[in-house]
């Protein structure tokens, strides 16, 4: 792939990825980083990378790992120098600001919005989603189904609160 070709890919690919990160993460700043440093490793890469195979999807992985490596590390530096006399700091929740459906997602397991994000919100087919994660595509349809039928729940349950 040659420089204007990866311009091109990012022009298109950015907000979408953006996007879909945020629906991961539920924060749209570290959502941006994310898929920007996806976009530099990338850059180092651009010609080994191939229009005919999915350097979106290279992409989204890959700023997929670097979201859950910069939690990991964030929730590691919170701790106490040691752990074994400190007790574990809650969590903040998610700002108020956060849409209902990002809400709904982050309640949901990550195997379960993972595939949710991918499929509905990257529309990727089945076939494409197990591949890029790893399992079974019979296990992507079960996450799937089973993750819709949370998310629909969450969403009925937080609509009834918001109309009390």
């Amino acid at each position: 792939m040659d420089s204007e070709e990866f311009d091109v890919l990012y022009r298109t690919s950015f907000g979408s990825l953006v996007a879909q990160v945020y629906a991961m993460c539920g924060n749209r700043a570290e959502a941006q980083d994310c898929v920007q440093e996806a976009f530099i490793r990338a850059w180092d890469k651009r010609h080994t990378l191939d229009r005919a195979s999915s350097p979106e999807g290279w992409l989204r992985t890959t700023a997929y790992r670097i979201a859950v490596s910069r939690w990991r590390r964030s929730r590691l530096a919170r701790r106490a120098p040691d752990r074994a006399l400190q007790q574990e700091r809650a969590v903040e929740p998610p700002d108020i600001e956060s849409v209902a459906l990002t809400r709904a997602l982050q309640r949901l397991p990550v195997e379960q919005r993972r595939v949710i994000v991918l499929h509905h919100l990257a529309d990727l087919p089945v076939a494409e989603v197990a591949r890029e994660v790893g399992a079974p595509e019979g296990t992507v349809k079960a996450r799937l189904s089973r993750g819709r039928a949370a998310l629909a729940h969450l969403l009925s349950e937080s609509e009834r609160s918001e109309h009390r």
